[in-house]
């Protein structure tokens, strides 16, 4: 072969190399990493993460690769994990707990083409992370007006997490509603510093039980105080899901956390390449926040006076925190027909008044 026509082939050969590597990599799908707390067989907060994952990943088809790593514990672990994910050739990470804050943002400044999603954050350190949150307390003020509604013995359970605001607000919400229905309902809270360990909700559960209270709620992730309210014959509320199955003799109805919409917005923002860092919090009107179907225990006007709660509040009628409310000590807070902002309800550190208890520091 003559040096000319070998130089003409090689060139050939090589821009078709070249334009198989550009359509290889235009074809090459979005690759979406999720960091779970938990396992998604939880049942609550993981498992609803992981649902709307599954939901996006069947929307997008081959155009989107997801994946995600489970049991990671808020700290130095959730850093070294999303280090690895960028590393790896994650376009997007999604870091689905309260705790991962510092190491998003650590993590995120030496990844700066990453585009990094934290769910119910505070912190925006890096142009590249975005954060989004839902607005439990909506669905908190519904089961509390349930709870006040149905208890025979006044007495409320409430299994707690971590001491944060999110959580300090969902018990308030919930007691508000509640006392609104009920004048003489107390609310007994016990902290357990997990959001998911059954051996510890289950042992809150009965000793919350053990102190009179006929109907539970939770701020945690397993189905253990179902499980126990089920045997003691008392009733609760599912956590991030419809957990019906495993107390159906107990299950009243759930806070369903839907994260699909969100998830399948910011990932087409981002297959699009307009996705930007911002900071949303939704709730019922943007259907992020559901509830599993009413038991038939519930009665008929109980679900009637909730449905129109939620419709309230879904049209945007409604604030869950309006006044007159006052703090647990008594001082003013909120005066009459006025409204909690939100800059207060993200850093809530206080309970209301008729709460009994502190908050542990």
């Amino acid at each position: 072969m003559k040096r000319r026509e070998l130089l003409a082939t090689s060139a050939a050969a090589l821009g078709l190399a070249a334009t198989l590597g550009s359509t290889a990599r235009a074809q090459s799908p979005l690759r979406v990493g999720f960091i779970y707390l938990g396992p998604p067989g939880d049942f609550g907060w993981t498992y609803a993460h992981d649902q709307a994952r599954l939901t996006a990943q069947e929307h997008f088809g081959d155009t989107v690769e997801t994946f995600f790593v489970e049991n990671v514990p808020e700290g130095p672990d959730s850093e070294r994990i999303m280090t690895q994910m960028a590393l790896s050739g994650a376009d997007m990470i999604f870091a689905t707990s309260f705790g991962y804050g510092p190491s998003v943002n650590a993590v995120a400044q030496r990844f700066p083409d990453v585009a990094f999603e934290h769910a119910t954050g505070y912190l925006q350190e890096a142009p590249n992370v975005s954060l989004y949150n839902s607005r439990f307390y909506q669905g908190r003020a519904v089961i509390g007006h349930i709870a006040g509604r149905m208890t025979e013995t006044n007495k409320v359970g409430y299994i707690a997490s971590f001491p944060i605001p999110e959580v300090i607000r969902g018990i308030n919400a919930a007691y508000i509603h509640a006392k609104k229905a009920n004048p003489d309902v107390e609310f007994s809270i016990v902290w357990v510093y997990s959001w998911f360990d059954p051996a510890q909700e289950a042992a809150a559960a009965e000793a919350l039980i053990e102190q009179g209270c006929d109907i539970m709620m939770q701020h945690t992730d397993s189905t253990a105080p179902l499980t126990v309210a089920q045997d003691a014959g008392v009733l609760g509320f599912g956590q991030a899901s419809d957990m019906t199955q495993f107390a159906p003799d107990a299950h009243l109805t759930a806070i369903i956390d839907n994260w699909a919409p969100y998830y399948m917005h910011r990932i087409q923002e981002k297959l699009d390449g307009t996705w930007e860092a911002g900071n949303v919090w939704q709730g019922l009107p943007e259907g992020e926040v559901e509830f599993a179907p009413f038991s038939d225990k519930i009665p008929a006007d109980v679900q009637e006076e909730t449905n129109a709660l939620i419709e309230s509040m879904r049209n945007r009628e409604y604030h869950p925190f309006t006044g007159p409310l006052n703090r647990q000590d008594g001082t003013p807070w909120l005066a009459e027909g006025e409204t909690a902002d939100d800059g207060t309800l993200l850093g809530m550190n206080f309970y209301v008044e008729g709460i009994s208890g502190e908050i542990p520091s």
